[in-house]
């Protein structure tokens, strides 16, 4: 299908994605503003949503539209869609600021020493420039709740490794290329990770069972094992009624 330009001049193409679902694409890589260009049309399709979508789903360049093949074929829904893309010049709106607490310690920090000795660094070195920036969030995937961060310091850019860890806890901050992450659940991974947080990305009990969406802005706090300990028995004990820092101020 041929590209197009929305509201504010970004180009835009559609790609099929089989009979039921089509995405709408921005570009490639970690963009903050095409990121932000896929928020709004996320946005907007929650708040206002076009008959027959049944779900949107943002990555980092696209947003993946769901919709009933029994009541709408595809080429009605990108009809649609170039109208509202037209019409939807408001870039996504200011999310919260969530602040994530951060041990640099313990069973999940898996790596912090051999990545400083990679960069020359020492492990403060490596933390402080990990807590300096404010993070984006992506996208959700590879795991529920899973976050894929943009806004890591160049210095902390650093490959995946050739083969996956079989099992790295939950809570893991991780780095792997440009990105950052923050693990929902345990499983593999060949990121290098730094070090865990004890809040709970992924609590199915929850009214919103992911405590981090796309778009949303991130900080890391750094803590000690004290208060890891404090935290993680208080989302324990709290389950489906616990809230973040966040929220709580």
């Amino acid at each position: 299908m041929p590209g197009n330009f929305d509201a504010i001049g970004i180009e835009y193409r559609f790609a099929s994605c089989g009979e039921s679902a089509l995405a709408v694409v921005f570009g490639e890589g970690i963009d903050p503003i095409i990121s932000r260009r896929v928020m709004a049309l996320t946005q907007s399709l929650q708040d206002a949503p076009l008959p027959d979508v049944v779900e949107v789903v943002p990555t980092y360049g696209s947003l993946l539209v769901m919709f009933d093949v029994e009541r709408v074929d595809g080429t009605m829904i990108v009809a649609a869609l170039r109208e509202r893309l037209a019409t939807c010049a408001q870039l996504e709106h200011q999310q919260p600021l969530v602040t994530v607490p951060v041990m640099y310690e313990g069973e999940a920090c898996l790596d912090l020493e051999a990545l400083a000795k990679a960069k020359d660094l020492t492990v403060e070195a490596v933390i402080a420039l990990h807590l300096e920036p404010e993070y984006r969030v992506y996208m959700i995937g590879f795991a529920p709740g899973l976050a894929y961060l943009g806004g890591l310091p160049e210095a902390l850019h650093t490959p995946r490794k050739p083969a996956p860890r079989q099992r790295v806890p939950e809570g893991a901050i991780g780095i792997g290329g440009a990105q950052g992450s923050i693990n929902s659940v345990p499983g593999p991974s060949a990121w290098h990770f730094i070090g865990q947080t004890p809040l709970r990305l992924f609590e199915p009990r929850r009214p919103q069972p992911f405590l981090l969406t796309a778009g949303a802005r991130v900080r890391f706090r750094r803590i000690d094992r004290e208060e890891f300990a404090t935290l993680r028995a208080t989302a324990e004990a709290e389950g489906e009624n616990y809230i973040t820092e966040a929220e709580r101020t």
